[in-house]
């Protein structure tokens, strides 16, 4: 995609002077600081760097999980860093699908009832969103286990799991921090071309926190955090 082009499609995500500095005392952390970063509707972009370079912190950040020191957080139009918590969360249920290397899933549930948990949350009725978690588990290979408990399954499985619980409230952002990090090679490389397979059935947007860079390069584009700023890898 050439420049031009980008600067004719308005950014789904951007972000602006964003600082995220931690103090104690009288020192300061600076995890990044002026960080800039357009990302248009349906790209996908993988973020890599090494560890404590603050890839996860960006996530939280651009996902409304943590708020920053200083800039602005875009999406679309909306400057999402001044939204109350209330409408904040709102914004998270509806907007964003978040892939965490832990899982995150609740052991005493179901795999349907995980992946409809986020529907719930939004009000929706319990049988529309069993509903709902049934296609989703469909459209990741686990359909026929969605009576099963989350020990009952493999890492790859649960893994499955938590992206179906992720595409369940239809967003339009999906972010994934280092998604196949506790995978086996050859079960990190299903769930990437998983993820990658559902993103462009859905015409999702993606940043992807990846160490692998086999899998950085098959995206749109790879950006080095380093010494808090972005830089095309």
């Amino acid at each position: 995609m050439t420049l031009n082009c980008r600067l004719r499609i308005a950014p789904l995500v951007r972000l602006e002077k964003l600082a995220k500095v931690y103090r104690s005392g009288e020192t300061e952390l600076v995890i990044f600081r002026d960080l800039m970063l357009d990302v248009i509707p349906g790209e996908q972009v993988a973020v890599i760097g090494e560890s404590g370079a603050g890839k996860s912190t960006l996530l939280h950040l651009i996902s409304g999980l943590d708020k920053p020191s200083g800039g602005s957080i875009y999406y679309r139009e909306q400057d999402i860093t001044g939204l109350p918590e209330r409408d904040l969360a709102l914004f998270r249920n509806r907007e964003i699908g978040y892939v965490w290397q832990q899982h995150h899933l609740l052991p005493e549930f179901t795999a349907e009832e995980n992946v409809s948990m986020p529907l719930l949350i939004r009000g929706e009725a319990r049988g529309q969103a069993r509903e709902t978690a049934k296609v989703c588990l469909e459209e990741v290979g686990l359909g026929a286990r969605a009576d099963h408990r989350v020990g009952e399954l493999s890492g790859g499985e649960q893994q499955r799991i938590a992206i179906a619980r992720a595409l369940a409230a239809e967003p339009s952002l999906l972010l994934a921090d280092e998604p196949t990090g506790n995978l086996d090679e050859r079960t990190g490389q299903l769930i990437f071309d998983l993820l990658d397979g559902l993103r462009r059935r859905r015409g999702l947007t993606s940043i992807l926190v990846t160490h692998n860079m086999q899998f950085a390069r098959r995206c749109d584009r790879v950006l080095r955090l380093e010494d808090g700023s972005l830089h095309a890898a």
